[in-house]
């Protein structure tokens, strides 16, 4: 009874969180916010300052080009804003790519959060970008709480983030690259766990669940 009591107060932690997608320069933003409210989450997309900062979770999703995204956010000051967020927070696809260091994308400088360099994927006879299924392993984060070994997960993307100590997940895909990485506050992931099915979506559930620093 009493795992029951915790399940429920938990639950209701969840929904009634304050949790912003961050409004900038990249698409995928609504499969997001339908993610969240099957989760009885309803998350506030927007870019103002404040409301960003009061956020008990932030996400930070993206599918576009890097220049052009940076271009936006560095315009808008939100590059400043997002290296200094202290609550959890998870970007997705482009968003984790704009994490690191640089990209090849337009030898695009982001935001520095990750210290790695984002690489197009080599031509070796391999479909790019790659678009559709792909499983995931050597997973070792709380954020994969619940996640079995070699799940399949929905990717979308012609370039890749480098393997590193940071690395929470890896993929195969032409070669083995970072399928997540972490660093402090900080959680990002290639995939698109909002498109993933049940278990993407635990992944998600998961990350509202993450502890504040």
């Amino acid at each position: 009874m009493l795992k029951g009591i915790c399940f429920i107060l938990l639950q209701f932690q969840i929904e009634n969180m304050n949790v912003v997608i961050i409004k900038y320069n990249a698409g995928n933003i609504r499969s997001v916010d339908f993610a969240l409210q099957r989760l009885g989450v309803r998350a506030v997309v927007t870019d103002d300052f404040d409301e960003i900062c009061a956020a008990d979770r932030v996400i930070f999703p993206g599918v576009g080009e890097a220049s052009s995204a940076m271009e936006y956010l560095n315009e808008r000051k939100l590059d400043t804003l997002i290296t200094g967020l202290k609550q959890p927070v998870l970007g997705i696809c482009l968003g984790m790519q704009l994490m690191c260091k640089e990209s090849e994308e337009n030898n695009t400088k982001c935001l520095g959060i990750f210290d790695l360099k984002v690489r197009r994927f080599p031509e070796t006879g391999f479909k790019i970008p790659q678009i559709g299924w792909n499983n995931i392993y050597d997973l070792s984060s709380p954020l994969f709480s619940g996640i079995s070994e070699n799940e399949y997960m929905y990717f979308v993307h012609g370039y890749y983030v480098e393997k590193s100590p940071q690395t929470i997940a890896r993929a195969d895909y032409a070669l083995e690259y970072s399928a997540a990485i972490s660093k402090d506050n900080f959680y990002a992931v290639q995939f698109h766990p909002e498109k993933s099915g049940v278990m993407g979506q635990k992944i998600i559930d998961n990350f509202l669940k993450m502890p504040t620093p």
